[in-house]
């Protein structure tokens, strides 16, 4: 897997683009445990899926700020996040029953520290897996990839 270290500013999103393609950021949360990756995966709020931590563009925020902000609120944890893009892909959201179509960014997030409360921690799951489990477990193949495929030295 390549990775370009871009620093990408905030974005700031036009209401006119609010009717197209819809942009997301995401962590992928990991930790390193007796010389293993281990990725830690939230539940859905609806069909109960596995997925990584993701939301809507902060105004103000990078992506990767987004990221670790989605990953407080929906995983209970804080790290270190870095402003290089691991990839994107695609899925499409139900929202208030119209079909969305969303891209997600996603970084990598190294758990430092996590919290028995958080925002969400009534409406979803959390738990490790291993980088093959939960590269299995997700619904899109992409994600299922980047997981498979991270290597946490190639960013530190």
């Amino acid at each position: 897997m390549s990775i370009t270290k871009v620093r990408q500013s905030p974005i700031n999103l036009p209401a006119s683009q609010k009717k197209d393609l819809r942009t997301q950021f995401g962590a992928l949360c990991y930790r390193i445990k007796n010389e293993k990756v281990q990725i830690l995966l939230v539940t859905s709020r609806g069909r109960k899926r596995w997925i990584v931590p993701k939301g809507w563009p902060i105004n103000k925020s990078t992506p990767a700020e987004t990221a670790a902000r989605e990953a407080f609120e929906e995983a209970g944890v804080d790290g270190k996040v870095r402003e290089v893009c691991l990839g994107i892909y695609s899925y499409t959201k139900n929202h208030a029953g119209d079909d969305l179509p969303c891209v997600v960014a996603i970084f990598p997030l190294k758990v430092q520290q996590i919290h028995d409360s958080y925002p969400e921690k009534l409406q979803r799951k959390r738990k490790w897996f291993s980088q093959k489990k939960a590269s299995a477990i997700v619904e899109s193949p992409e994600l299922g990839q980047m997981i498979k495929g991270f290597n946490p030295q190639l960013i530190a």
